[in-house]
C-alpha cells in the first residue's frame, strides 16, 4: 500500500509538472525523473549528464536532518516584488513527487509548502531584496527589512532585520564541475524574539546570480541547503 501511495504521488507531480511547464518529454521519462525527487533520509545524487539531458530546470535541496533531495522545476510564475525596471523577476516553484515545494525568487526562499519540519508561509517587504538587486553592486543596500509568517504555530508577521557582509573567494564543484563564487553572509537578527542566525549566498562573480546557499526561512525552523544544477532560462518551454 505505502508503494502503491508513493507510485501515485509521482503520477500526479508528474501531469502537473506536464502540463504547465510545457514540456514534450515522454510521460515515462518524466516519471522516472519525479521518482527521485524525494524528500528523505538518503541522499539522492544524479551525474551531471542525467541532469544536462532533462529538459527543466532543477536543484539540490536539504533540509536539516533529512537527506538531499533533487526537485525540478514545476511552475515559472512572475513575481510582483518591488523591483527596479530591467531585472527579470520569476518566482519559481519547485517540486518533489510528494508535493514538497520550495518557492525561490533570485535565488531567496520565499515560501515553503509541505515540508514536515514546519514552513514559511510568506516573506515581504516595502523594500527591496538585496539579493534580488544584486551583492555585487555598489548601488545595492547592504541592511534590509522584511517581516515573515511560518508554521507551526501562528507566528504572523514578525520583523527580520539583515546585514550583509562580503566573506571572499570559494571554489565550489557543481555538477561535477568547479564553479568559481563569492560568499556572502546574511547575519538576520529577529528583534522581538531576541533570535539570531545567518544564511549564506554563493554567487557567480560576473553575473551575481546565486548558485548555492544555506538558509534559514524563519526563526526556529531547521536550515536549507540549495544548490542550483540547471537555471531556470527566461522564455524557455
Amino acid at each position: 500500500m505505502k508503494e502503491l501511495k508513493t507510485i501515485l504521488q509521482v503520477a500526479m507531480s508528474v501531469v502537473v509538472i506536464t502540463t504547465l511547464s510545457g514540456c514534450s518529454q515522454k510521460f515515462q521519462d518524466v516519471k522516472d525523473t519525479m521518482s527521485l525527487a524525494v524528500f528523505g533520509h538518503e541522499d539522492i545524487e544524479l551525474n551531471a549528464n542525467q541532469i544536462n539531458d532533462l529538459p527543466y530546470a532543477s536543484l539540490y535541496a536539504k533540509v536539516e536532518g533529512s537527506g538531499q533531495a533533487f526537485l525540478v522545476l514545476g511552475y515559472a510564475n512572475a513575481s510582483f516584488s518591488n523591483l527596479p525596471d530591467g531585472i527579470d523577476n520569476h518566482q519559481l516553484k519547485w517540486l518533489s513527487a510528494n508535493k514538497e515545494m520550495l518557492v525561490t525568487e533570485h535565488g531567496r526562499i520565499t515560501k515553503t509548502v509541505n515540508l514536515l519540519s514546519g514552513n514559511l508561509e510568506a516573506s515581504y517587504s516595502h523594500q527591496a531584496d538585496p539579493v534580488a538587486l544584486g551583492l555585487l553592486k555598489n548601488s545595492t543596500p547592504r541592511v534590509w527589512k522584511r517581516k515573515v509568517d511560518w508554521s507551526p504555530g501562528y507566528h504572523t508577521g514578525y520583523l527580520l532585520e539583515s546585514r550583509f557582509e562580503l566573506q571572499g573567494e570559494n571554489t565550489l564543484m557543481i555538477n561535477e564541475k568547479p564553479v568559481e563564487t563569492l560568499h556572502f553572509i546574511e547575519y538576520v537578527s529577529a528583534p522581538d524574539l531576541d533570535i539570531q542566525f545567518t544564511n549564506h549566498f554563493w554567487l557567480q562573480p560576473l553575473s551575481g546570480h546565486v548558485v548555492a546557499s544555506t538558509q534559514t526561512p524563519a526563526p526556529g525552523l531547521p536550515k536549507i541547503d540549495i544548490t542550483l544544477l540547471k537555471p531556470f532560462a527566461v522564455g524557455a518551454k
